[in-house]
């Protein structure tokens, strides 16, 4: 299925690059609007945004082509994309959009579309989008009074910071613990804090000065550093560090070490599964997870689904098989009891919880499990398909079988750049290192 416009997480590129211009955002507005008008009422879309300077352009460009085909807008401003997703169901709002490139640099942009139920569009909608983008857009026009209308939602902040806080399991606040916030200078430097802080905590900020150009800049979860410092300067009891569209989290023990997303995953699952909560006898991860939180989670009766890379198809799985819980090892959270995609505030809300409840450290709560010895190189290639070669095909089934029933070894291409993905588990660290180089060696052979 080749697509021109839409990529795995929506339309994203270069702002005013070769794809990504206000003309297409205002016809993805025109064609995306189009076909989501429908019944007597006045139709209307939310529009959210991160804070990259582009973000103004594309917001106005986007609400031009909704407002000529006859939906009302609504702005919401700097706003976490779950935010938007939430807020387009909690608004009834016939169609919801992200501008955001995630935790991409602030010259990039994009645009995520949500249905009225906040799940992000099937690839059969977003092909017809396309056909409509590529058409002639005179045909989709509204006139006189049924051209929409547009608005400041001046509310929606507060909207999602009660909506987060409802999260959070009753009786419990957060009150005596330390935490030390980092935004990432990006959607979430209003709303993040404001829940925290009125849920108790005691709230030490970075990343929550954003100027158009320094979101992700050295920050957030793509530089966990800076947040790791600040939680052993301000003997902080944990850090949490958001991407920049805060669909992300990173979490920071009380040591300044990186918590590993896998034991992020255990602790939910089994405060879940304790609460009664969890649904479908496990989680859902990917095929990238270590094998350590499969075993841990089978200690515990439950059982973990394992997918391709990416958040959509971890939501795929959930949705399909009957589970609430799921995520990847970056941090993309998926609570699907409140959520439809991930939620970097919401999932860090629920480690907050179980740090409340257990009165122990983050180090300590955050080691469920010993991991098994994982090792993942990056073999780039200039052209071609290195993974069709027979040579690269025959070291991959002697790799499998040199680690057994007890091992691992993934290998696949990556979605965004010339390179293949070899990672190779297994008990005996020095037998997956032996694995991984020579399929590693077998792709530069034909690379």
């Amino acid at each position: 299925m080749v697509r021109k416009y839409f990529g795995t997480d929506g339309i994203r590129g270069l702002a005013n690059g070769a794809k990504l211009t206000p003309e297409l955002a205002m016809k993805v507005g025109m064609a995306a609007g189009t076909m989501f008008v429908r019944g007597e009422h006045r139709n209307r879309v939310v529009i959210g945004k991160d804070t990259r300077r582009s973000g103004y352009m594309l917001e106005s460009a986007l609400g031009a082509g909704f407002t000529a085909v006859g939906m009302d807008v609504y702005f919401l401003g700097p706003m976490p994309t779950p935010a938007v997703a939430m807020l387009t169901r909690s608004l009834r709002a016939d169609l919801g959009v992200m501008i955001s490139a995630s935790h991409n640099p602030y010259d990039d942009n994009g645009i995520k579309l949500f249905r009225p139920d906040g799940y992000k569009l099937s690839d059969e909608l977003e092909l017809e989008i396309e056909r409509l983008i590529d058409s002639s857009t005179t045909s989709l026009l509204a006139h006189g009074m049924n051209i929409g209308r547009a608005y400041r939602d001046e509310e929606a902040r507060t909207r999602y910071v009660e909506y987060a806080k409802r999260t959070l399991p009753r009786n419990i606040d957060l009150t005596g613990l330390r935490v030390v916030l980092d935004c990432a200078n990006g959607a979430a430097y209003k709303v993040a804090p404001m829940a925290l802080w009125e849920l108790g905590a005691e709230v030490i900020t970075i990343g929550v000065t954003p100027d158009g150009y320094n979101i992700n800049h050295k920050v957030g979860s793509t530089a966990p550093e800076a947040v790791a410092a600040k939680v052993r300067e301000m003997r902080a009891d944990i850090g949490i560090a958001l991407d920049g569209d805060a669909d992300r989290v990173i979490i920071i023990d009380e040591k300044g070490n990186v918590v590993d997303g896998d034991q992020f995953m255990a602790v939910i699952a089994q405060s879940w599964m304790e609460r009664e909560m969890l649904v479908g006898g496990g989680i859902v991860a990917t095929i990238m997870s270590n094998l350590g939180l499969e075993r841990y989670l089978l200690s515990l009766g439950l059982t973990l689904e394992r997918t391709q890379v990416g958040d959509r198809y971890v939501l795929e799985a959930m949705r399909a098989k009957g589970f609430n819980v799921g995520g990847e090892q970056s941090g993309h959270i998926i609570l699907s009891d409140f959520t439809t995609t991930g939620d970097g505030l919401v999932a860090a809300l629920q480690l907050l919880a179980v740090l409340k409840q257990q009165e122990r450290s983050i180090s300590e709560i955050c080691a469920r499990f010993e991991k098994v010895p994982q090792l993942l190189r990056s073999v780039k290639f200039k052209s071609g398909k290195p993974l069709e070669h027979k040579q690269v095909i025959q070291a991959i089934a002697d790799g499998q079988a040199m680690l057994g029933k007890g091992g691992r070894l993934v290998v696949r291409a990556s979605g965004t750049e010339p390179v293949i993905r070899v990672m190779g588990e297994a008990d005996d660290a020095a037998l997956v290192s032996t694995v991984v180089g020579q399929v590693e060696a077998a792709i530069l052979q034909v690379a």
